[in-house]
C-alpha cells in the first residue's frame, strides 16, 4: 500500500509562503521559510529513497524543491541589494525620491 511522504504538504505549503515572502520582507522571510522548507525536502527524500515503492506523492517533494530554489535565489538577490542600498546611503536616496514624487501626486 502505498502511503503520502509525511512533510510533502508542510515543505509545498513553506516553499509557496517563502515564494511570496521574498518580496513582502526584503528577502529575509523567503530565506528563512525555504530554507526550512528545503530540510524537510531533504527528510521526505531521504525517506523516498529508502523505499520508493511504498511513497506515492514523491512529485510534490520535488516542486517544493525546485519552488524553494528558486525562492532562495530571489531572496538572496532581494538581501543583497537591501545591504547595498544600506551600505551606500542610497536607501535614504531612494526614500526622499518616493517622498516628493509623493508630494507632487498630492498636489494633483
Amino acid at each position: 500500500m502505498e502511503q503520502k511522504l509525511p512533510k510533502a504538504t508542510a515543505a509545498i505549503t513553506l516553499s509557496i509562503i517563502s515564494f511570496i515572502g521574498c518580496c513582502c520582507s526584503n528577502g529575509f522571510g523567503g530565506l528563512i521559510l525555504a530554507g526550512i522548507a528545503l530540510y524537510l525536502v531533504k527528510q521526505d527524500t531521504d525517506l523516498y529513497n529508502e523505499s520508493p515503492e511504498e511513497y506515492s506523492n514523491f512529485g510534490t517533494v520535488k516542486t517544493a524543491k525546485i519552488i524553494s530554489i528558486i525562492s532562495i535565489v530571489l531572496s538572496l538577490i532581494l538581501v543583497g541589494t537591501y545591504i547595498y542600498m544600506k551600505v551606500t546611503g542610497k536607501d535614504a536616496e531612494m526614500q526622499q525620491r518616493i517622498m516628493e514624487w509623493a508630494e507632487e501626486m498630492q498636489q494633483q
